[in-house]
């Protein structure tokens, strides 16, 4: 007991850490940030561009309506051709937000500063009723 109360800085640092380790792991855990309501918004509102970073196959299977297939791979050097005002919202869609939160991190080095990764993917659009297309 006598070294809890000595070490209290100690003890108190060790478990800021843990829970700043830990943040990242639970906020990358949906992907993104943006919800399906608000990719709706910025689509309808502000014409957004809807990217699907999946592959191929993945994008034949269902996709958003009007959503652009540029596989995560390629997004580098596609996406500049693809989109080419970065003043326009980008809402970057996967199966379940992971690869679309990479590619949000590709997009805002590329200068397109209004990307944002949907949350939850494909599933959160689903579930949350939205229309989805097949090739």
């Amino acid at each position: 007991m006598k070294f809890i109360i000595d070490n209290w800085y100690l003890i108190l640092i060790a478990v800021a850490s843990g829970v700043m380790l830990l943040l990242p792991a639970l906020r990358g855990a949906t992907g993104g940030s943006l919800s399906a309501a608000a990719a709706v918004h910025l689509i309808n509102r502000e014409k957004a561009v809807v990217l699907d970073v999946c592959e191929p196959e993945e994008f034949a299977a269902a996709h958003v309506n009007g959503a652009r297939n540029v596989p995560l791979s390629q997004l580098e050097e596609k996406l500049p051709t693809t989109v080419k005002n970065k003043q326009l919202p980008v809402v970057l869609v996967c199966a379940s937000g992971a690869r679309a939160a990479r590619a949000e991190a590709v997009a805002k080095k590329l200068g397109y500063e209004k990307a944002q990764a949907l949350a939850g993917g494909m599933k959160a659009w689903r579930e949350a009723g939205l229309p989805i297309e097949k090739a």
